[in-house]
């Protein structure tokens, strides 16, 4: 590698040291790092261990705000820790850069999306050089160029020759704001997710994933991601929301049509008096009567218009109308009406729900609105006459034993679903199910600013995939914005003629473009082999380098983009796995899900006007600066507040961190000067032969060096490295090495090996300043590509430990003793200590209680 760092005289660095002056130092060594490439990942074999940590990447907005600081910090400072550890680290960076604000931003500015995201970009990569990222950018993504999106294109095409991309009519969310359709878990509380407008249902021909093809799978993987948050594991688990249970068929009176139910409550299929279908179910036009035809097209076109948590509230009045029409209860033979009510959705089960209003609170409120029967079929095990209970004011929910239920009446709840399962596989009318939550995934948007569907119609054909070599589908520019309720794309005039790949016949392309959340599911995988024009990687780097160790975001992505990238790995793996190279299922081992940053008591946004722009802290007070503060102040996993007071505070202890540094360095001899910047610098030293200041100093420095790396490797809790940090420097700053030296003749190597130390600790946190006092201390090679120091064990024991006195229980003195003494001279110091002699003045000791390096407790009573 090229020498940084240039020979200096040892005077000289020391004069320089006095003033502390972080813009030029950051410019220096940004220059420096970017001239020498020292964070680029060699991808030939290397012996050292692998380690990829990852920060979830940012769309180009146009600027960073502190929430993108903390994130990009602390997967930083875990980059940078590792590759001092001796690790061969792979810490890149790219760009999330599809997306509707882009598309907003052409309409509204009457500039092309792309030539609007290429300019944040090139801001915000300015921004992120100055922050001091340990990147690769060698490895650096965009996912609105083509030459990132004909890869997503490639696997689009891959999942669907597996069967896992398909085109259906459905009921989707459609976003009024947006004018385009979400996925449900795009939907927040019946709003759109990215701009709280309200979200209706609308049918339209979509394309989806099946990612409920994985649905067990991806259910099953949770349990062995042990170092993912309990949080994000119940969340997802909540999400897929596997039941088992029953699917029943219910045939209608006088129709050649069954309604298909699904229940986990299969026992109390006798206490069914009414059957619902959600207004949407494809069986309300074919059943309904003409003479309720008007009625129930009202309904249904008002319940288009209710966002789902609108349904779906327990404290909403709920609505229906009856169709007219009746089914059959085949448990019973008897006729029950069906209704169609708003709080069944088409997309939930199977769009109708047997409804025991007994056993169900939304059943039993529906029924007393529109004074329906009640028919209870269980009662509480206590019960000591089952049949003479009877539901009145409310559901009853619980399990218990069956009443009223046929020959299946006396069993227990558990006994009598097996029961009930089996009589109807038995009679042809049902089947034991396990269903699922999870909804398979809505790709299609009607947008321009997105990777286009790789798809064209033929009409010898049909439906044909374009071909590999046929990619990249390049987005047209010659589109009208304006456009409403379709894609932009369609009104382009050289994309949407094209020739059937299979047929080379006339046909049409997609005009759909995909979700963006496509584009992020597997952007991992990309970094690994960025450069690759052949392919979107090689299996043997991904199956070398995945998953990646350690993933740092935002909670918000909990479903939605972790779930989505999960599933694509699954795909993947399954496709491209061979005997020889095997991929990893899942593809994050660790997540680091951080807080937010909060000023005013708010989550900064450009919507709250509370953004707090990181150049200005840049500009005042330096990168190192703002790095520091915002490790500072709270665990990574809380929410962070802003405070303008601290970042000043932050500032000067760096200043001190200077001060420091350059008065310890002017005390050593020059041949240690020499020695303590090297990589490796590890003097033996002999702890047990040191004293006085000097072995408080050894101590100190190994307890240090053992916290911090405890903290960053096994806790992340990086405010306690800033804490630790501030003691050693204080404790650092304050010896006396001229003094120390005429007494212990080691102090000058202990004194070196502490100033190294030192200089190696703050690397991660704040690497600017690190490599400047690295430099001045002689280095010839980056501080970040040191070796971390390692903590002395022996220097890890107490030498003394204090000891609490007690008087029944209560403190009343404490005093300090050599670690390991015996219990007997415990009690007999605390015996002596002067504070407690009133409290034993008439009294007798009946009980001394010594807990060895923690306290001794006398019980005492009246002589």
């Amino acid at each position: 590698m090229t020498p940084q760092h240039q020979d200096s005289t040892r005077k000289k660095s020391v004069l320089q040291l006095d003033n502390y002056q972080p813009q030029p130092i950051e410019k220096k060594w940004l220059t420096v790092w970017q001239e020498n490439n020292i964070y680029q990942t060699n991808t030939e074999t290397n012996d050292k261990p692998k380690y990829y940590a990852l920060s979830m990447f940012p769309y180009p907005s146009g600027k960073l705000h502190m929430g993108h600081v903390r994130n990009y910090t602390l997967t930083d400072v875990i980059a940078r820790f590792k590759r001092m550890q001796g690790f061969h680290v792979l810490h890149p960076m790219g760009w999330d850069s599809f997306g509707l604000p882009a598309e907003n931003a052409a309409i509204q500015n009457n500039i092309q999306p792309a030539a609007w995201t290429d300019s944040n970009i090139a801001h915000m990569k300015k921004q992120l050089a100055q922050l001091g990222l340990s990147v690769d950018w060698d490895r650096e993504v965009t996912t609105c160029k083509p030459d990132y999106y004909q890869w997503t294109q490639w696997i689009f095409i891959a999942l669907y020759k597996k069967g896992l991309a398909y085109k259906k009519e459905a009921p989707v969310n459609w976003c009024k704001n947006c004018e385009t359709v979400l996925a449900n878990e795009q939907v927040i509380d019946g709003k759109c997710w990215r701009d709280d407008s309200l979200v209706v249902k609308k049918n339209l021909s979509q394309w989806f994933f099946k990612i409920t093809e994985y649905a067990q799978e991806l259910l099953d993987g949770l349990d062995h991601l042990h170092g993912w948050p309990d949080r994000v594991l119940l969340m997802q688990k909540n999400w897929i929301n596997r039941s088992i249970g029953a699917e029943l068929s219910f045939p209608v009176d006088g129709h050649n049509a069954r309604i298909e139910v699904f229940t986990t409550r299969p026992d109390t299929v006798f206490g069914v008096t009414y059957m619902v279908l959600a207004p949407e179910h494809p069986l309300v036009k074919q059943l309904v009567p003409a003479e309720n035809q008007v009625e129930v097209e009202q309904y249904v076109q008002s319940a288009s218009l209710k966002t789902e948590m609108d349904r779906l509230a327990a404290d909403k009045q709920k609505s229906g109308v009856p169709l007219g029409v009746f089914a059959v209860n085949p448990f019973t033979h008897q006729k029950i009406p069906i209704w169609i009510a708003d709080y069944v959705l088409v997309d939930y089960g199977t769009g109708a729900v047997m409804a025991v209003p007994a056993h169900d609170e939304r059943d039993f409120v529906f029924a007393k609105t529109y004074d329906l029967p009640v028919q209870t079929v269980i009662a509480p095990d206590t019960e000591n006459n089952p049949d003479s209970f009877r539901v009145e004011n409310q559901a009853y929910t619980d399990a218990g034993i069956l009443c009223h239920s046929g020959q299946f009446t006396g069993m227990t709840s558990t006994d009598a679903k097996q029961a009930i399962i089996a009589f109807a596989v038995a009679e042809g009318f049902g089947h034991k199910k396990i269903q699922y939550r999870l909804k398979d995934w809505l790709i299609s948007r009607q947008r321009y600013w997105g990777t286009p569907i790789p798809v064209v119609y033929c009409e010898k054909c049909g439906t044909v995939p374009v071909s590999e070599s046929g990619l990249p589908v390049v987005l047209p520019t010659d589109v009208d914005f304006s456009l409403k309720g379709q894609s932009p794309v369609s009104s382009s005039k050289t994309f949407l003629n094209t020739a059937c790949p299979t047929c080379k016949s006339p046909a049409v392309r997609e005009t759909d473009t995909m979700d963006t959340f496509v584009d992020s599911a597997w952007y991992y995988l990309r970094y690994i082999d960025a450069q690759n024009t052949q392919a979107a990687f090689t299996p043997e780097q991904v199956a070398r380098w995945m998953p990646v160790d350690q993933y740092v975001g935002g909670i918000e992505h909990a479903i939605l983009h972790l779930l989505y990238s999960r599933f694509i790995m699954y795909a993947l793996s399954d496709s491209l796995s061979t005997e020889k190279t095997k991929l990893p299922k899942e593809p994050f081992k660790n997540l680091l899900t951080q807080g937010m940053v909060l000023k005013d008591g708010h989550k900064m946004s450009k919507s709250k006007g509370n953004i707090v722009d990181p150049t200005a802290i840049f500009n005042e007070f330096g990168a190192d600066t703002a790095r520091f503060f915002i490790l500072s102040d709270s665990p990574p996993k809380a929410d962070f507040d802003w405070k303008e007071s601290a970042v000043e505070g932050c500032y000067k202890f760096l200043c001190k961190v200077w001060r420091c540094i350059g008065d310890q360095l002017a005390v050593l001899d020059d041949p240690l000067q020499s020695q303590l910047a090297t990589a490796a610098f590890t003097p033996e030293i002999s702890y047990s032969s040191l004293t006085g200041n000097t072995r408080l100093l050894y101590q100190t420095t190994h307890q240090t060096i053992a916290g911090i790396t405890t903290d960053i490797a096994a806790e992340y809790q990086f405010n306690t490295v800033i804490s630790k940090l501030r003691q050693f420097i204080t404790h650092l700053s304050k010896f006396n090495g001229a003094a120390e030296a005429e007494k212990d003749p080691q102090c000058q190597v202990v004194l070196a090996y502490a100033v190294s130390s030192a200089i190696k600790l703050i690397a991660p946190v704040t690497p600017f300043i690190a490599e400047a006092l690295w430099e001045k201390a002689g280095g010839k090679t980056s501080v970040h590509l040191a070796q971390w120091p390692v903590a002395d064990p022996e220097a890890l024991q107490q030498d003394t430990v204090n000891i609490v006195v007690q008087i029944n229980g209560k403190v009343r003195d404490q005093f300090s003793v050599e670690s390991g003494a015996e219990k007997a001279a415990l009690a007999s110091k605390a015996q002596s200590c002067q504070k407690i002699q009133p409290y034993l003045a008439g009294m007798v000791v009946v009980r001394t209680i010594v807990v060895p390096e923690k306290l001794v407790n006398f019980v005492v009573k009246p002589e």
